[in-house]
């Protein structure tokens, strides 16, 4: 299972626009230049994180994109699900109650534990990071 550059890529522009929430929009070509990431890609990865009310955008001379929440309410897991339509390490899979395999829960839990974690670690979170772990889980 890979997250692609598009999951990986929209989180950066997340977090740019995380650290100046609150002031002026964020340019594309200025976090296209920070990262060296195409800003003909990032201006196609912004379109769903838009429609996904995650971003807003602004017009004009003072233009650019800014969050359109808080950073403490905006989770992970909206990210990846606006960009990617969800992370599942089995493509597609239900199991139904009438057949499937019993080593087919080892698929589910693992899916509820990917998606319980980017549930759990938000934009503010992950600015935090920098000076303690986003996660404390003991492995």
């Amino acid at each position: 299972m890979l997250i692609s550059t598009r999951s990986r890529y929209g989180l950066k522009v997340m977090y740019e626009l995380a650290l100046k929430f609150g002031g002026e929009p964020v340019l594309l070509n200025e976090v296209a230049r920070k990262y060296r990431i195409s800003e003909k890609y990032l201006s196609k990865i912004v379109i769903p994180l838009r429609g996904a009310g995650l971003i807003t955008s602004f017009r004009g001379a003072h233009g650019g994109y800014a969050l359109a929440r808080n950073p403490d309410t905006i989770t992970l897991r909206e990210i990846v699900q606006a960009l990617e339509g969800g992370v599942s390490p089995t493509s597609g899979f239900r199991r139904s109650p009438t057949d499937g395999h019993p080593t087919e829960d080892v698929w589910l839990t693992l899916e509820k534990t990917i998606n319980d974690t980017l549930e759990n670690v938000t934009l503010d979170s992950v600015m935090r990071s920098s000076h303690e772990p986003v996660l404390n889980y003991q492995i």
